[in-house]
């Protein structure tokens, strides 16, 4: 027990040998208490040896930090916000607030709730304890005491603090609607895989039947309620729909049992649903085993990021309209030589050098001299950046596809590889020397301003795209 008390407070705690003593020789209510619970079979042992350990409990020495601690421990769902340490199991602290509730105020403890609302815990030396679940833990300390056991200057702190700061358990300020953070579809807000014109004329055009879900905060039984009803509502005219849990902190067991429920009844149905940015890590550890403890969860598709879903889908729309997604083009069908001839085209195969990189090769890496840039007539890339800080880490911000071009930015400053370029796949690629197009263009000088206008053009776009999206999402 002085272990866990100490686990609690976050320092060595000892006894106070004198107080115990003192206890051990005054305490005759309690050891009359004791004989009765012994008559009676509440407890079983020697009443003496039950008073030692009762009489010991009593007479640890702590100050109001570390009581304050203790509480603070409860309040944050039995791990100490000092050390970082799980003392309690989660499932448990609900019991022991709930006692604290109904008892820990001896008498009191029914005037208490109603007046203050806080779980708390009275001590005959005048301190008191009280949590507020996922908000404070608090110690109040004087000594002067009621004739029920409770300091009398520490019910009214605790009173005064409730009021001002309303913290009266049933003060509810949740609002389960928060849970919905925006909604969209994808004919407005694509992926970050860059597309050809024909499969972007696609997407405006179908893009309506993916819809994607921003869930944030805590998921709980009303929160849920509310993301459902939501999701229920796009299916009807959605094929596909995307909940990104991204800003997802928490997901209790009824979040978890409601929507293993939506993605059994949403199987047989002509609506697709996947979730986004969960992992068996926690917060959401609770929800990845619950999905997989189902056979739809099995089949269900999970993708790391809204981004991924996104692409994915598209993905499936533009196959289903006879778009070529993931073959092979020739030069003459890659945007950036639209407009060439065919006498043009075979000067620009001249120095053209054909390229292969398998799975997870970088084509290009930052930093780098920007001599060459590469156009892709088969397979995917990705476009990533390096996130500094705790730890370096590196995120992909686009992907490329068949019929599109990359590093381009060497045609207009020559100077250094801003990102890298890594394979998905087995990818071809062919790369075109800087220095050879500038001396192609010295002698057809319509190679250049043709490329240049269509670079130009993309650009455009891309940045025209990029301006509705950032209206959407505001």
């Amino acid at each position: 027990m002085i272990g866990l008390f100490s686990s609690l407070s976050g320092r060595e705690l000892e006894i106070d040998e004198a107080v115990f003593k003192s206890e051990l020789t005054t305490g005759h209510r309690n050891r009359d208490i004791a004989y009765m619970m012994l008559n009676t079979g509440m407890i079983e042992k020697d009443p003496e040896q039950v008073l030692d350990l009762y009489f010991r409990q009593g007479s640890v020495n702590v100050t109001a930090s570390d009581l304050a601690t203790m509480a603070a421990t409860l309040a944050n769902d039995g791990t100490n916000p000092i050390t970082g340490h799980k003392i309690f199991d989660t499932r448990y602290v609900r019991d022991v607030l709930t006692v604290m509730n109904s008892c820990g105020m001896y008498d009191y403890a029914g005037e208490w709730a109603y007046d203050v609302g806080m779980p708390a815990k009275s001590g005959v030396s005048g301190c008191i304890i009280a949590a507020i679940p996922g908000q404070i833990g608090i110690c109040v300390y004087a000594p002067p005491i009621d004739n029920q056991g409770n300091s009398v200057r520490g019910i009214r702190v605790c009173h005064d603090m409730s009021r001002e700061f309303q913290l009266h358990a049933f003060n509810n300020h949740t609002n389960a609607r928060n849970v919905l953070r925006r909604d969209y579809r994808a004919d407005m807000v694509r992926s970050n895989r860059l597309r050809t014109l024909e499969e972007r004329a696609l997407l405006a055009e179908t893009g309506r039947k993916i819809s994607v879900i921003e869930a944030q905060g805590a998921l709980f039984f009303g929160s849920t309620e509310q993301l459902l009803r939501k999701l229920t509502s796009l299916t009807q005219d959605s094929q596909y729909v995307i909940v990104d849990f991204k800003r997802v902190h928490h997901a209790d067991a009824s979040a978890c049992k409601m929507l293993v429920r939506a993605v059994r009844a949403l199987a047989a149905s002509d609506t697709e649903l996947m979730f986004a940015s969960i992992d068996d890590e926690w917060p959401l550890d609770r929800l990845t085993r619950a999905l997989a403890e189902t056979e739809e969860g099995h089949s269900m598709l999970q993708f790391r990021d809204a981004d991924a879903a996104l692409e994915w889908c598209e993905d499936q729309l533009l196959a289903g309209n006879g778009s070529r997604v993931g073959t092979k083009f020739s030069l003459q069908e890659i945007n950036l030589f639209n407009g060439l001839s065919a006498d043009e085209c075979r000067l620009v195969e001249a120095i053209v050098r054909p390229l292969v990189f398998e799975k997870g090769e970088v084509i290009m890496r930052e930093g780098d001299p920007a001599n060459l840039f590469f156009v892709l007539p088969r397979g995917t890339v990705s476009v990533e950046i390096k996130i500094h800080g705790k730890g370096e880490r590196r995120k992909r911000v686009a992907s490329i596809g068949p019929g599109l071009s990359f590093g381009e930015m060497a045609l207009l400053d020559g100077g250094r590889r801003s990102a890298d370029i890594v394979a998905n796949e087995r990818v071809i690629c062919y790369g075109l020397g800087v220095e050879e197009l500038h001396e192609l263009a010295e002698d057809h000088p319509n190679v250049m301003i043709t490329i240049l206008s269509n670079l130009t053009r993309e650009f455009s776009e891309r940045l025209r795209h990029a301006n509705d999206e950032i209206s959407v999402l505001e």
